[in-house]
């Protein structure tokens, strides 16, 4: 820092000897003096100088030009780069994050460009124009102030050489005078009287010799003495002036160059740390990082699928032989759109009453809907904490207005603190709401993961159907028993048919069919009354599955309705709000939770509720 000011000072103290030798210079080799007699040459050299200044003026509006067209087509640039808004879901990469901070600085860049233009038209060509303006006028008024200079000399000049010539007549009248008089006196034949005229004429002519040698003698000194004073003073005075004039604007050139600099140099640091952040935007980008992004927006939480098994059809009834190749083609075709990163298939509504209703985004795999939920959950806590401050500063403002009335009328906040906590009330019951979907999504996320969740999985990975004892059956396994999957978590492939149980026994649901879109299958696990098949069908198979008891499935929890709910397809239930009931399976991620209930004939009532309905609480 001492080293740069030093630099400096020296510079300064080099600058100022170069200026008092250009002074002393100036004082050697004045126009005035070595130049008096090229005052046409000094005017064309002036003129010239003056034009090279309009010349660089000219140079600098072309560059300011430039500079604010550049400025604005990086502006436009960074512009038509600026993401879409289909694009912003991209922003969480470090790569797209990297690149709005590109874009960023070249925004910068693009300003810095403008105040290099502006600052050049409002501090250097401005500048420059005044400059040139000035010295045009300064030069002719010089220009003119010597042309009068020398009028006044040319017109002493011509009085002396008047003066001259009447001197040289004069004289030339009075030498004649005398001669002639001579020849008179001489002349003895011309009376007195003649004689004395010639003496008069004489005497007359050489008055008249003697007045025009003064006059000339006059003249002649009045003339030296302005011509002296001419070339001198007055012309070299001129002619300083334009001197002056010109090295004004040679000294204007420099400073103006040398600002026009400073200008460019000034932005340079501001242009300098764009340049930093665009390095840094660019060692910002994180490829494990973006890749773990991809991995977290894309997860769906589903497993992969299992082997698929080998089904000896000898082994199957023939009556349910047609009836189980449909669905496990439509199971193995479920496995298959797993695996798609587009489309997941999945149940949307058990029952499609709800299927353009996705509240609860229940349409999305596990991981991604607690994702939607959690980014909701925030979104509702930040307006509340809005409408929070918005609401006390309506009471604050209540309260001065009832402090002092002149201020205004308390009853005109009345109505809008009211529609406040309106708003606020609703925002926080959402709030609720929400953060028990995001509750109930993380319980099925867990349940889902348990080992009891597995226990719906055949040893070959194909899922079982529950009997309407509860056991497992196997359509494919020869003969192996499976565990009993009474307790799981989850349904079986056909979806756990839905049926009334009442005194312990299955109660025949009078031929109603299940809907297609609820998943409920149509395999021989079915229970009667499901509307698959024939009467001759149920006939048929009544002997060989429906003599034994229904044993209940074990409740996995209690749950209480939030809102009341109208039962309106095949398998679903209504329930009142605030409703104790039992939950026998919990949500697979379709919005919809299997529960049961007591009925008047000291049966149980089964069916399915909506999971947004019901606050549940699961056993330990």
């Amino acid at each position: 820092m001492a080293s740069s000011s030093s630099s400096r000072h020296s510079s300064n103290n080099k600058l100022a000897d170069s200026e008092n030798a250009a002074a002393e210079n100036s004082n050697n080799m004045s126009w005035g003096i070595e130049l008096w007699d090229q005052n046409d040459n000094l005017a064309i050299h002036t003129n010239r100088g003056i034009d090279a200044l309009d010349k660089y003026a000219n140079f600098l509006r072309d560059r300011v030009a430039i500079e604010t067209e550049y400025a604005g087509k990086l502006r436009r640039l960074v512009k038509n780069y600026q993401p879409k808004k289909k694009e912003e879901e991209d922003n969480e990469f470090t790569s797209m994050q990297a690149f709005r901070n590109l874009l960023k600085e070249v925004g910068d860049l693009a300003g810095q460009r403008e105040v290099v233009s502006e600052s050049l038209q409002l501090q250097i060509i401005q500048g420059v124009t005044l400059l040139s303006k000035t010295l045009r006028d300064d030069r002719k008024k010089c220009l003119s102030d010597g042309a009068m200079l020398q009028q006044n000399l040319s017109t002493q000049l011509s009085s002396l050489e008047r003066a001259k010539r009447n001197y040289e007549k004069a004289y030339r009248d009075s030498e004649k005078a005398v001669e002639n008089y001579k020849k008179a006196d001489m002349d003895l034949n011309l009376s007195r009287a003649e004689v004395e005229r010639y003496k008069t004429i004489m005497t007359s002519k050489i008055q008249q010799s003697d007045d025009a040698k003064n006059e000339y003698a006059n003249q002649l000194q009045k003339t030296n003495n302005l011509q002296q004073q001419h070339f001198s003073i007055l012309l070299p005075a001129v002619l300083s002036r334009l001197q002056e004039l010109d090295e004004k604007r040679t000294r204007g050139i420099r400073e103006f160059i040398i600002g026009a600099a400073e200008v460019e140099s000034s932005v340079a640091p501001i242009i300098a740390r764009c340049m930093e952040g665009i390095v840094k935007a660019g060692e910002s980008i994180n490829e494990k990082e973006d890749s773990f992004k991809v991995i977290e927006r894309y997860q769906s939480g589903f497993t992969p699928p299992t082997d698929i098994p080998f089904e000896d059809l000898s082994k199957l009834d023939p009556d349910s032989l047609q009836d189980h190749y449909s669905n496990s083609m439509s199971n193995h075709l479920t496995m298959r759109g797993t695996m798609s990163a587009n489309k997941i298939k999945k149940r949307v509504g058990i029952f499609n009453i709800f299927g353009s209703n996705k509240e609860d985004f229940s349409d999305l795999p596990p991981n991604q809907q607690r994702k939607k939920l959690q980014a909701k959950i925030a979104e509702l806590q930040q307006k509340i904490a809005q409408e929070t401050n918005a609401r006390d500063g309506l009471m604050k403002m209540k309260i001065v207005y009832e402090t002092n009335s002149s201020l205004g009328n308390p009853m005109t906040v009345e109505g809008q603190l009211n529609e406040s906590e309106h708003k606020l009330e609703k925002l926080k019951i959402d709030l609720k709401k929400y953060q028990g979907y995001f509750e109930r999504a993380n319980q099925a996320q867990v349940a889902n993961n348990s080992p009891q969740a597995n226990r719906n999985q055949l040893q070959n990975g194909h899922r079982t159907s529950r009997h309407s004892n509860g056991s497992a059956d196997d359509h494919h396994d020869e003969g192996d028993d499976q565990p009993d999957d009474a307790g799981s978590l989850s349904r079986s492939g056909s979806e756990d048919n839905v049926a009334q149980i009442q005194n312990g026994h299955n109660n025949n649901n009078n031929g109603s069919s299940a809907s297609p879109e609820s998943g409920l299958g149509t395999s021989h696990t079915s229970l009667p009354g499901s509307g698959q098949g024939s009467a001759n069908e149920n006939a048929i198979g009544e002997d060989a599955y429906f003599e034994t008891e229904v044993e209940p499935l074990q409740p996995l929890g209690t749950c209480r309705a939030l809102y009341p709910f109208e039962a309106s397809s095949e398998g679903s239930i209504p329930m009142n709000e605030g409703e104790e009931l039992q939950v026998i399976e919990i949500d697979q991620g379709d919005g919809w939770t299997r529960v049961r209930r007591a009925n008047d004939s000291n049966g149980w009532d089964e069916g399915f509720v909506p999971t947004s309905y019901i606050e549940c609480t699961l056993y330990a």
